[in-house]
C-alpha cells in the first residue's frame, strides 16, 4: 500500500487537516456541557390534592386507583408513588429511548380512565401529568432582609418567578415545598357552631353558594329603551370583612347569622405545615427540574438568566440566592480534566523531545495531536453527544494512542536517515511503504477494543457509549492523519544527518543529550539482563502471571462497585428526622437550635475558604431539611459531614 501522493503533495495534506480542525471547532462551540452523558430514564409525574384527607384515605381512593390504571403501560420500568395528607404524587419511569412525549400521553390516556375511580373533589380540582426529570438543575431560594414574610414571599415567587422559569426551554417543573400562598383561612368556633347546630359542611355548602362568579346578563336587549344595560355581580369575594358577613341562616324577624359570628377569619397561607428559612430569615425555595433530553448546563444559564433580570424588579429588600447549582461541581470537574489535558499533553512532548532530541521531530507529533483531539468534537456534535467528563477522560487517555502513531512515523523516517538517505522525501516515501500497513492494522485492533462499548444496553451502556465512540474515532482520526499529515511533515522538517550520521546542534544541547543518552543506556542495560535471567526461568515468569491474575480477581470481588463514582459537589444535604407527630412549633425550636450551632463554626465565618453561606432549613410536622453549599471538593476538608454526624447528642 502507497501513500507517495499524500507526500509528495504536502498541500493536500495540510487542507486535510485544516478542514479537520476547522469541523472539530464547529462542534466544539455547539456541543452542550454536562456532567456526565444523558442516562436518565424518560420520567411522567402525575400529581393531585385531596383537601383534608389523611395518608391513608388518600392512598386509598386515589393512590390505589391511578396505580391499577397506570400500571402496565407501554414502555414502563416501574412505577413510585408518595400519599401525604391531602396530597398524592406518583412517578412513573420508563425504559432507556423511549419518547419522553408519547410517555406522557400514555399515561394521561390511563389518568383519563381512572377519573372516574377517584372521589368527587380530586376529580374537581384535577390531576396533572406532567413530563420531567427527578434531579434538581438549580436550587434558588427568594429571601429578604427579614421585612417580608412566608406568604408574601411564596405569593411573589408562583406569580412572578416561576412562571417566567418555566417559560425557558428544556424546564419541566419549578417545585416549591410547601403552599403558603395567600388564602382565606376560616377557622371556625366549635362550641359556637354548637350552638347553632351547624356542621363544617353547612359553612363549606354557604360558601359555594355565595362565593361564586356568576353571569347576571343584561336589560333592555330586544326593547325600545335608549340603552342597554349589562349586569354586574359582586365575584368571588376578597376581603376577610366580605367573608365574614356571608350569610349562613336567617329568620321571619329578620335575625341573621354570619359567617364572622361562627369562626374566626383572616388572610393567611394556604398551609402551615412547611416552613423555611435561610440563614434564619423566612424564605421560600424553587426546584427547577429538567425534561428529560434537556441540556442541563444551558438550562442552568437561562435560569440564572431569568433570576437576574428578575432581581432588576425585587421590592426593596428582597434578594435570590442560588443553593444549589449543579454546574458548579461540572466546571470545577472539567476544570480539573482539562488542566490534566493540557500538562498531559506538555508531558508527552516532553518525553518525546528527550527521545527524539531533535525540534523538528517533536514538532510533526505537536501539531498531529491537537488535529486528532480536536477534530473528534465534529463527530461528537453529528452524533449528538456532549462535552462531559467522559468524553473528556476519553481525550485524555487517547493522547497517548494517537501521539503514538505520529512517533511510529517520526521514527521510521529517522531510521532511513540514518541508514544514508540523503533526500527526507524518499526516506518519508520507502518508511510509508514498510509501516503504512501496520498503522491500518494497528488502528483496526485498538478501535475494536473501544466500539463494542457501544453496543452494550441500558443505562451502563448509554453511560459509557461515548467514551468508546471517542476513543474509536479519536484513533480512527490519528491513523488519518499518520497517513497523511505526518509523512508529508517529515518530508518537510526532517534534515539528513551529517558524514557521521547525527544532525547538526548547539553544544549545551549535545551535552544534555549526552547525559541522558548514558543514563538511559544504563537503565536499558539492566532491564535487558533482568529480561535474560527471567527468559532463563519460565516457571518463575508463569507463577508470577499466575499471582497476579489471584490478586486481579481477590481484588475485583472485594473492591467496591458502582455505576457512578462518588463525588463531592459541595453541597450537603442534611434531614433531621423528630419522633412521629411532632408539631410544626417542636420541629421548629429544633431548627433553631441546629442553625445556632452551624451558624456558630469558624468555618462557616471564613468567608474566602467557603462559598457564600447559605443555610436552607425546611421543616414539616415531623421532619426537618437542611441544605448547606460549601465549595466544590472542600466538603470534608471542613468536616461538616463529621460534626452534622455528631449533632444528635446536642439536641
Amino acid at each position: 500500500m502507497t501513500f507517495t501522493t499524500f507526500i509528495k503533495r504536502p498541500v493536500l495534506s495540510t487542507v486535510i487537516s485544516i478542514l479537520i480542525v476547522l469541523l472539530g471547532f464547529i462542534g466544539l462551540v455547539s456541543l452542550p456541557i454536562e456532567q456526565y452523558p444523558n442516562i436518565a430514564p424518560p420520567t411522567v409525574a402525575v400529581w393531585t390534592s385531596y383537601p383534608g384527607a389523611d395518608a391513608e384515605t388518600v392512598k386509598n381512593s386515589v393512590v390505589t386507583p391511578l396505580e391499577e390504571s397506570i400500571n402496565g403501560v407501554e414502555g414502563m420500568d416501574y412505577i413510585s408513588s408518595t400519599a401525604g395528607a391531602g396530597s398524592a404524587q406518583l412517578s412513573v419511569l420508563f425504559r432507556q429511548g423511549m419518547n419522553p412525549d408519547m410517555c406522557a400521553v400514555n399515561v394521561q390516556n390511563r389518568v383519563q380512565q381512572a377519573q372516574a375511580l377517584l372521589p368527587a373533589e380530586v376529580t374537581r380540582i384535577g390531576v396533572t401529568v406532567q413530563k420531567r426529570q427527578t434531579s434538581q438543575v438549580i436550587m434558588f431560594t427568594l429571601t429578604s432582609d427579614g421585612r417580608y414574610d412566608d406568604e408574601f414571599l411564596t405569593n411573589y415567587n408562583n406569580i412572578n418567578i416561576i412562571p417566567a422559569i418555566k417559560r425557558i426551554q428544556g424546564v419541566g417543573d419549578v417545585q416549591s415545598p410547601g403552599l403558603k400562598t395567600y388564602s382565606m383561612r376560616i377557622w371556625l368556633k366549635p362550641d359556637v357552631m354548637k350552638q347553632y347546630n351547624l356542621m363544617p359542611s353547612d359553612i363549606s355548602a354557604v360558601l359555594a353558594e355565595q362565593n361564586i362568579e356568576a353571569a347576571p346578563g343584561s336589560f333592555g336587549q330586544e326593547s325600545d329603551v335608549a340603552y342597554e344595560y349589562a349586569m354586574r355581580y359582586t365575584g368571588r369575594l376578597k376581603t376577610a370583612e366580605e367573608f365574614g358577613n356571608i350569610i349562613i341562616q336567617s329568620d321571619a324577624n329578620g335575625q341573621t347569622l354570619k359567617l364572622k359570628d361562627v369562626a374566626k377569619i383572616e388572610l393567611g397561607g394556604q398551609q402551615y405545615s412547611v416552613s423555611m428559612k435561610n440563614n434564619n430569615i423566612p424564605s421560600v425555595m424553587g426546584m427547577v427540574q429538567q425534561i428529560a433530553g434537556s441540556n442541563a448546563n444551558e438550562i442552568a444559564k437561562q435560569v440564572k438568566a431569568e433570576l437576574e433580570e428578575q432581581a432588576k424588579l425585587f421590592p426593596p429588600g428582597m434578594i435570590y440566592k442560588i443553593n444549589y447549582d449543579v454546574t458548579e461541581f461540572l466546571y470545577a470537574s472539567i476544570e480539573e480534566v482539562v488542566f490534566t489535558l493540557v500538562f498531559t499533553l506538555i508531558l508527552v512532548f516532553l518525553v518525546i523531545y528527550a527521545f527524539l532530541q531533535d525540534w523538528r521531530s517533536t514538532l510533526i507529533p505537536l501539531i498531529a495531536v491537537p488535529v486528532s483531539l480536536i477534530g473528534t468534537f465534529f463527530f461528537l456534535n453529528v452524533m449528538g453527544f456532549s462535552i462531559n467528563l467522559l468524553t473528556l477522560s476519553a481525550l485524555l487517555l487517547a493522547i497517548a494512542i494517537v501521539v503514538d502513531d505520529a512517533v511510529v512515523v517520526v521514527e521510521a523516517v529517522h531510521a532511513k536517515l540514518d541508514q544514508g538517505y540523503k533526500s527526507s522525501l524518499t526516506a518519508s516515501i520507502d518508511a510509508m511503504n514498510e509501516i503504512s500497513g501496520a498503522i491500518i492494522s494497528i488502528t483496526l485492533v485498538m478501535a475494536s477494543v473501544f466500539i463494542p462499548v457501544s453496543f452494550i444496553g441500558g443505562t451502563t451502556g448509554s453511560f459509557y457509549r461515548e467514551f468508546g465512540v471517542t476513543m474509536a474515532v479519536s484513533i480512527f482520526i490519528s491513523a488519518l492523519n499518520a497517513l497523511t499529515l505526518s509523512p508529508a511533515l517529515c518530508a518537510i522538517f526532517l534534515k539528513p544527518h551529517d558524514a557521521e550520521g547525527h544532525a547538526k546542534k548547539m553544544s549545551v544541547i549535545d551535552r544534555f543529550h549526552a547525559s541522558f543518552n548514558t543514563a538511559y543506556e544504563k537503565v536499558l542495560d539492566k532491564y535487558k539482563g533482568q529480561v535474560e535471567k527471567l527468559v532463563r526461568k519460565p516457571l518463575a515468569i508463569l507463577a508470577s502471571v499466575v499471582v497476579g491474575i489471584v490478586a486481579m480477581v481477590v481484588l475485583m470481588s472485594t473492591t467496591k462497585t458502582g455505576l457512578v463514582p462518588d463525588e463531592d459537589t459541595g453541597t450537603l444535604f442534611c434531614t433531621v428526622s423528630m419522633p412521629p407527630a411532632t408539631s410544626v412549633e417542636r420541629t421548629k425550636q429544633v431548627i433553631s437550635q441546629v442553625d445556632s450551632i452551624l451558624a456558630a463554626d469558624p468555618a462557616i465565618q471564613n468567608r474566602e475558604q467557603i462559598q457564600g453561606y447559605n443555610f436552607i432549613a425546611g421543616s414539616g410536622s415531623d421532619q426537618a431539611t437542611f441544605i448547606i453549599k460549601l465549595k466544590p471538593f472542600e466538603e470534608r476538608q471542613h468536616g461538616f459531614f463529621w460534626k452534622l454526624s455528631g449533632l444528635s447528642h446536642r439536641l
